[in-house]
């Protein structure tokens, strides 16, 4: 019976420094394979910022262009058809860190103008554009 006992301990591997060094390689194996994936990871990251930075176009406007705003306020009733963009709009100055400055040149108080984010306009070049109105009327109950 001592004979098969044998058999079977030297089949199991229970020399503790052979387990011992077998386990460590495991764990050294399982620690390079994470920093791979965390390294082709942040590879892949940098691919994909890389490609978007590439389509992005840099707006640069100037005053008196026309341009179109978009238009993300919360509408009550929202009209699935009407068009998010507003304008046309002229510049009237483009300051520093994006923002612009623009007048609407329909507007019939002279000189109104305020100031918006650059990110959230275009360039008009030209067309009809259905302007955003809604109008409601309120009654006393």
């Amino acid at each position: 019976m001592e004979h098969k006992a044998y058999w079977a301990l030297k089949f199991l591997n229970f020399d503790a420094g052979l387990s011992r060094e077998k386990r460590k390689l495991q764990l050294l194996e399982l620690e390079e394979m994470r920093l791979n994936a965390y390294e082709s990871s942040r590879l892949y990251k940098q691919k994909v910022k890389a490609y978007h930075d590439k389509k992005l176009l840099k707006k640069d406007f100037q005053p008196g262009q026309q341009i179109l705003r978009f238009n993300s306020r919360l509408k009550l009733f929202p009209g699935k058809l009407k068009s998010k963009w507003s304008g046309p709009f002229t510049i009237k100055e483009v300051k520093p860190y994006g923002s612009v400055e623009l007048m609407d040149p329909q507007s019939t108080t002279p000189e109104r103008s305020w100031t918006v984010n650059g990110k959230r306009l275009k360039l008009y070049h030209g067309g009809n554009i259905e302007r955003l109105t809604t109008i409601l009327h309120l009654q006393d109950p």
